[in-house]
């Protein structure tokens, strides 16, 4: 199966579309006028770009359409933050861990250089606009380490990406656009929105909770529908978020590289628990049903209550979408999204949502 087929298969249930071709978008999954809205992505030949609420936009390289997983892939991406003074950076990754100088060549000139650790190297500065204005025009774009070529990212669709990021940071026209350049000065191009800001919940006290009792578990079974599900899986999860409330992660299916779970609220005495379906202010991406909040590879951090989602469209993790939410005493809020609608090699997700919390 194609990798555009297999994502549309495996991310159907994700809430939504990809942006699978050249020029189409990747619309988030409709919600309620005043919850959150993560951005979309689009794609451009052997690019995606998107941006977050805040307007900090990236644009990441993909494999060339239909070539095969490299021995030793490298990925390339721009990235910069709204507003008139920001510049724009530009980011290598490997599958490497080794370091020392990285330079950048696009059709056969060397246009800048970064020191590189992990594998990782980032140019910033003056010569990272110098860079980001080559690979838009160029035709070719090499990374080096000494003679040595590492990779050789593809640049088609690079010139449309950015103009992308220029046009919705609203650049177009001025001097600090990437592409879309004009007459028009750096007053001209619009601030940065500002983030939301949520208050999370109080730290819960009084220890971990107890144990569901047999005729709960049977109870929060049926109640999910997720009975068949259990038998011979592990147990669910469960996180005090309160004095009277504790998380229950239900869990609700495994696959190779994705394990679903149900996320419930239950109150009362052990042995004569409650429960009902925990509450999102945007649903995570895997929920099928509007009143079943299911996430994918969940992961709980109590001292920040911190709930996290985390699909994988392939078991090499180049594509999918992922949340993070945050307990505010009555839901659950969320404060980042990130999300690859091109299972094409990209291992680097781009953020299409961020919130700032507050204790």
């Amino acid at each position: 199966m194609g990798t555009k087929h297999f994502l549309l298969a495996a991310l159907a249930a994700l809430g939504w579309t990809a942006s699978l071709g050249a020029q189409t978008s990747a619309p988030v999954a409709p919600k309620a006028a005043s919850g959150p809205k993560p951005g979309a992505l689009q794609t451009y030949k052997d690019w995606t770009v998107g941006c977050d609420n805040r307007n900090r936009c990236e644009a990441v390289s993909l494999l060339a359409e239909g070539s095969d997983w490299p021995d030793s892939p490298v990925m390339v991406g721009v990235v910069r933050d709204a507003g008139p003074d920001t510049d724009a950076e530009v980011w290598v990754s490997r599958d490497s861990k080794s370091g020392g100088e990285l330079s950048f060549h696009v059709d056969g000139r060397r246009i800048a250089s970064a020191m590189s650790r992990d594998g990782d190297a980032t140019v910033r500065g003056p010569q990272a606009s110098a860079l980001a204005i080559a690979m838009a025009r160029g035709n070719a774009l090499e990374i080096r380490s000494g003679t040595k070529s590492l990779g050789k990212p593809s640049l088609a669709g690079s010139g449309a990406a950015l103009r992308y990021i220029d046009a919705r940071q609203g650049r177009a026209g001025t001097s600090t656009a990437l592409v879309a350049t004009g007459v028009m000065g750096p007053i001209a191009v619009r601030a940065a929105p500002v983030a939301p800001s949520i208050r999370r919940a109080a730290l819960p006290t009084g220890g971990a909770p107890a144990s569901l009792w047999r005729e709960e578990l049977t109870s929060i079974g049926k109640f999910t529908g997720c009975t068949d599900e259990m038998k011979g899986m592990q147990t669910p999860e469960l996180h005090r978020l309160s004095r009277a409330e504790t998380l229950i992660l239900v869990p609700c299916g495994t696959g190779a590289y994705n394990a679903t779970s149900i996320a419930v609220i239950a109150t009362g005495e052990p042995g004569r628990r409650a429960f009902r379906f925990a509450g999102f202010d945007y649903k995570p991406g895997w929920s099928e049903e509007e009143v079943k909040p299911m996430l994918v590879n969940a992961g709980w951090t109590a001292d920040k209550l911190r709930l996290d989602s985390y699909a994988k469209g392939r078991g090499i993790g180049d594509c999918g979408g992922s949340e993070a939410y945050v307990w505010d005493g009555s839901r659950f809020r969320l404060i980042e999204a990130s999300a690859m609608g091109e299972c094409r090699g990209a291992w680097h997700w781009i953020t299409t949502w961020k919130a700032q919390v507050t204790e």
